[in-house]
């Protein structure tokens, strides 16, 4: 949902008012970070309430309503809670996907990030509280009125791309190869194991909001001042989106279904939800999957400055990126890829795979509001939500962990928020976390990390903090990890992204059970 969490780059911001193309339209006046006022959460589904609807749960079970006795502190207990969820998965919930064909597993993950690209150590820095964020210096911009971001240093290719292509390519390309590569090789699918494997059966589903800017913005520069005929010839594959999956498939062979989906910062998550219905639908056995982004450029900086979503706090980076604190002002720039290697359980049982995390289901919608601004019902976000859980064969009460896209912006955050507490009535048990207050916002590669965070949350039973939480809103009543890791087994895990355009998108995770 743009404006949901920051949507899509999560702003909510309107531009100032401009022609567009030659039709003489024009956007609404630009109201800068304002929250929107007086938001209130539309029903999902036909419950009057707003809340999932259990389908008559209390009617069709008499007993039900007796379950639900609260303690003496107005909250469900543990066991209370345990028992409401069995009875609600009995009763309306639907069932878990049981054919070995149609669940999706996760065999491999694969990041190029802030903290580098290897997944433990991202994890750990995670954990540890560690802020990514520092002053621009692959550019000049000290004339910027924003300085800093999550820009990625010390970055290495080798081993995985050769040094020709690698001098040619799009940082946004170079960090998908690697990231993909790496993935593959997590999930014992290297080369030599790839050329004895049908390769039409294992697609590439690699996403990007922005694309190749570097390559794009070098060959407007060409352009203009020298003419069409010193573009370079690779301007424009470099450029378009699809490069991503397309590299990555030629370097390996991998002959199934392959594109790229662009749906600004909710790219990486509808990657993921489209990848794993190739393999429910039987035309996959593997898909590689995920999101990637390069936009610390000056093209990609100036853009989101004159668009006045960034965060300004230049004479402070690591305190910037601060979701649900009072003192937030816009998002932080990051970049990066994070890509998961999504399996049939069936082929993962047949090839011996380590099996991460299962993938229980997802969900797209669109607000059908405005390019930037949230929804002020939020219906787009809980119903999403809702339509995740749906798929994925699990009631709300299931769920007890939200990675949440949570960009620091003024309206996004509380919209996200207040979307979350329609679906989960009961938030006692649920924590909440933002990725992003230490990585920054990775626009299109953003679900493609915070999956694999979700995953390690998930595996570790550490949930990492979200940092800045020096002065919490009000209403942000869930738990949101503040400051200092903690430990929590998580039963169901939802990761929410949303992007400009009104684009949400949500995937569930969990522990795998054979």
């Amino acid at each position: 949902m743009a404006g949901v969490a920051g949507a899509a780059c999560s702003s909510n911001v309107l531009f100032r008012s401009r022609e567009v193309g030659n039709h003489g339209a024009s956007m609404a006046p630009y109201n800068g970070l304002r929250p929107v006022e007086n938001m209130q959460m539309a029903p999902t589904g036909s419950n009057p309430s707003g809340s999932v609807s259990t389908s008559g749960v209390g009617k069709e079970n008499p007993d039900y309503n007796n379950v639900l006795t609260h303690d003496s502190n107005g909250k469900l207990s543990s066991k209370l809670r345990t028992a409401r969820a069995m009875v609600s998965q009995t009763v309306s919930a639907p069932k878990r996907e049981k054919d070995p064909k149609k669940r999706v597993v996760i065999t491999g993950m694969g990041l190029v990030s802030v903290f580098g690209s290897d997944i433990d150590t991202f994890y750990n820095k995670l954990l540890e509280g560690e802020s990514g964020i520092s002053l621009i210096d692959r550019f000049d911009a000290s004339s910027f009125s924003v300085r800093f971001a999550g820009q990625i240093r010390d970055f290495s290719s080798k081993g995985y791309i050769d040094g020709k292509n690698d001098r040619r390519l799009d940082d946004c390309w170079r960090y998908c190869l690697v990231a993909g590569k790496r993935a593959l090789v997590d999930a014992n699918l290297g080369s030599e194991v790839l050329e004895n494997m049908d390769r039409t059966r294992i697609g590439v589903l690699v996403g990007t909001g922005m694309g190749g800017l570097t390559a794009f913005s070098s060959g407007v520069e060409s352009l203009v001042q020298k003419g069409y005929k010193k573009i370079s010839p690779f301007f424009i594959p470099y450029s378009i989106t699809n490069m991503g999956s397309a590299l990555l498939a030629i370097d390996t062979g991998l002959m199934g279904p392959n594109y790229s989906i662009s749906t600004a910062c909710a790219t990486a998550n509808y990657c993921l939800y489209a990848a794993a219905n190739h393999i429910r639908r039987g035309e996959a056995d593997i898909m590689v999957a995920g999101g990637t982004e390069a936009a610390v450029m000056p093209t990609g900086v100036g853009g989101f400055i004159a668009c006045r979503a960034l965060s300004q706090r230049n004479e402070d980076p690591k305190k910037a990126s601060r979701p649900w604190d009072k003192d937030r002002d816009g998002f932080v720039m990051g970049e990066g890829s994070g890509v998961l290697i999504m399996e049939s359980l069936e082929h993962a049982m047949k090839r011996g795979a380590n099996i991460i995390a299962e993938y229980l289901g997802g969900a797209a919608s669109c607000d059908a509001h405005h390019m930037t601004n949230p929804r002020s019902d939020g219906l787009g976000v809980s119903t999403c939500i809702a339509k995740s859980l749906e798929d994925a064969g699990v009631s709300p009460e299931e769920v007890n962990y939200v990675n949440a896209h949570a960009t620091s912006t003024l309206a996004g955050d509380l919209a996200e928020v207040n979307a979350i507490k329609k679906v989960f009535k009961d938030t006692s048990e649920i924590k909440m976390n933002g990725t992003k207050s230490m990585i920054g916002h990775g626009l299109g590669a953003a679900g493609g990390l915070e999956a694999i965070a979700t995953i390690k949350a998930i595996n570790t039973g550490w949930l990492h903090p979200t940092i800045n939480q020096d002065n919490i809103e009000l209403d942000v009543t869930i738990d949101t990890v503040p400051n200092v890791k903690k430990q929590h087994e998580v039963n169901v895990a939802i990761s929410n992204s949303f992007g400009f355009g009104g684009h949400n998108s949500v995937v569930v995770f969990a522990p795998f059970t054979p």
